[in-house]
C-alpha cells in the first residue's frame, strides 16, 4: 500500500506555540535518511533521487519532501547523520593515552560498528566520498569538525614533537584507511571483524618496514610524458579533465558540458573524441590502473629489496597526484558509477591490490617487511595512494617531497612513530 500522506508534528507547546515532533514523526524522518544512506551508498549524492528512497519505504515522492525540503536537504540530513556516528567513534579512540592505545580503541570500534551494522544491529553511515559535491557549507563544517576529532586519535605522547602538518597528514591516511575498508570488508566474515582490527592495528601503528630497514625510496621517470600534439594529446588532455571533475564532483557531476568547458571545446568536440562519457570514464580508470602498473615495473627494475620497490611506487605516485596536472582517479568515484560498470573496475582494483600483495610477500621473505596480513596491507596501501590526491587539502602549499616524508613514509614506519625529526 502507498503512502500518500505522513504524519506530522501535532504536538504544540502552550508556552511557545511551537510545534514539538511527534514520536511517530521522529521515526518516519529517522526511515526517510536511513533509506537515503543505503541510496547514496550505491548511487552518490547526485545519484540519488527522492523517488528512489521514497519507493524504498513505499512512499511517494511528496511524503519526503514532507520532512525535507529537497534532495539536497536530505543529502546533508544523512551527512551530518554519519559524521555524528563517526565522532563517537574518535571519542572512543580519545580514551587512550598513547597513539597506539587510541589506534587500537578506535580502530576496535570501527570494526565493531561495521560488523553490527552488516547484521543490522546498527544504522549504516553515508560514504563520504561526495561529501564535497554537496557544497553544504554546514555538513563541510562538521566533516572538518569530524577531521580534527580523527586528529585527536593520532595525538600523544609519541608524536607530541610532531608540527600540525604533520599530524593532518597522519589524520588524513587514518581517515583514508577506514573509509577505503568498505570496499575490502566484504572479504572477510563479520565473525572475524576483531581479528582484522588487530591486523589494521598492526600495519597502521607500526608500519611495514622491518626493525633496521632504511627509509630509501628512489626516483622514478615521468609515469606519463606531458602530451606534446596530434589526437593522443587530445585524448589525454580529455582524459585529465574528465578525471579531474570526476574527482571533484563524482561521476555524475562530470557532465559532458563541464567537461567540454573545463578543456574550452565545444561537446562536438567532446564527441569526436569520445564516443560517450561512460566510454571516457572507463578510459580514466584504465590510464589510472596503467600508470599504477607502470610504477610498480620500473620500481621493481631499480630497487634491491621488496621494502624498497614499495617505498619507491607509493613515492613516486603520491608525488604524481601532488603534481596536480594528471591525477589519478580516486578510487571512491567508483561509488558514483553507473551499477552496470562497478564490478569490472572493482575487479581490476583488486588486481592491482593483489599485485601489491605480492610486492608485500617479496619484502617479508627478503626480511626487508615485518610479516603482516599481506592482503590486508596491500589494500591499505592502494588506499594511502589513492588518498594522496586530497591531502591538499589538509596540507595546504605542501610540496610533493614534503608529501612524501609526511604522509608515505609513516605508512611504512607507523603512525606511532616519532618522525625523522
Amino acid at each position: 500500500m502507498t503512502l500518500a500522506m505522513v504524519d506530522g508534528p501535532d504536538n504544540i507547546d502552550p508556552m511557545t506555540a511551537i510545534r514539538a515532533p511527534t514520536k511517530r514523526y521522529e521515526q518516519r524522518k529517522n526511515a526517510i535518511v536511513s533509506s537515503a544512506v543505503e541510496v547514496i551508498n550505491r548511487k552518490g549524492v547526485r545519484g540519488m533521487t527522492l523517488a528512489d528512497v521514497a519507493a524504498r519505504l513505499n512512499l511517494v515522492p511528496t511524503g519526503v519532501i514532507y520532512y525535507f525540503k529537497n534532495k539536497e536537504d536530505l543529502a546533508s540530513a544523512c551527512f551530518l547523520h554519519g559524521i555524528d556516528q563517526f565522532n563517537a567513534l574518535s571519542a572512543a579512540g580519545e580514551a587512550g593515552t598513547t597513539v597506539r592505545e587510541r589506534l587500537a580503541l578506535f580502530l576496535d570500534a570501527y570494526f565493531d560498528y561495521k560488523g553490527r551494522a552488516i547484521q543490522g544491529l546498527a544504522e549504516p553511515i553515508a560514504v563520504f566520498n561526495d561529501v564535497r559535491a554537496l557544497a553544504s557549507e554546514p555538513v563541510n563544517q562538521a566533516y572538518l569538525d569530524m577531521f580534527r576529532k580523527v586528529r585527536r586519535v593520532v595525538e600523544g605522547p609519541e608524536t607530541a614533537n610532531l608540527p600540525r602538518a604533520a599530524l593532518n597528514a597522519r589524520a588524513h591516511l587514518l581517515i583514508s584507511e577506514v573509509f577505503w575498508a568498505v570496499v575490502w570488508l566484504r572479504r572477510h566474515d563479520v565473525e572475524d571483524y576483531g581479528r582484522v582490527s588487530q591486523r589494521v592495528l598492526s600495519i597502521t601503528a607500526d608500519g611495514l618496514a622491518a626493525q633496521g630497514s632504511a627509509w630509501a625510496p628512489l626516483p622514478l621517470p615521468d609515469l606519463i610524458a606531458e602530451p606534446t600534439g596530434g589526437p593522443e594529446a587530445s585524448s589525454e588532455l580529455f582524459l585529465r579533465a574528465a578525471t579531474q571533475l570526476i574527482n571533484e564532483e563524482g561521476y555524475l557531476g562530470a557532465s559532458v558540458e563541464k567537461i567540454s568547458a573545463r578543456l574550452n571545446v565545444t561537446k562536438g568536440a567532446f564527441y569526436h573524441h569520445n564516443e560517450n562519457k561512460d566510454e571516457l570514464v572507463v578510459a580514466c580508470f584504465e590510464r589510472t590502473f596503467e600508470v599504477m602498473r607502470r610504477a610498480i615495473r620500473q620500481a621493481e627494475e631499480i630497487s634491491t629489496s621488496g621494502l624498497q620497490t614499495l617505498m619507491t611506487v607509493a613515492s613516486a605516485l603520491v608525488c604524481y597526484q601532488m603534481s596536480g596536472n594528471a591525477p589519478l582517479l580516486r578510487a571512491s568515484a567508483l561509488t558514483s558509477a553507473p551499477e552496470s560498470i562497478q564490478p569490472q573496475l572493482l575487479a581490476k582494483f583488486d588486481r592491482l591490490s593483489d599485485r601489491f600483495a605480492s610486492l608485500i610477500s617479496d619484502g617479508v621473505a627478503d626480511g626487508s617487511v615485518r610479516p603482516v596480513d599481506t592482503n590486508i596491507a596491500a589494500q591499505m596501501l592502494t588506499a594511502m595512494i589513492n588518498a594522496g590526491a586530497e591531502l591538499p587539502q589538509w596540507t595546504p602549499d605542501l610540496t610533493p617531497q614534503a608529501a612524501v616524508d609526511l604522509y608515505v613514509r609513516p605508512f611504512f614506519e607507523g603512525l606511532v612513530s616519532a618522525g625523522d625529526g
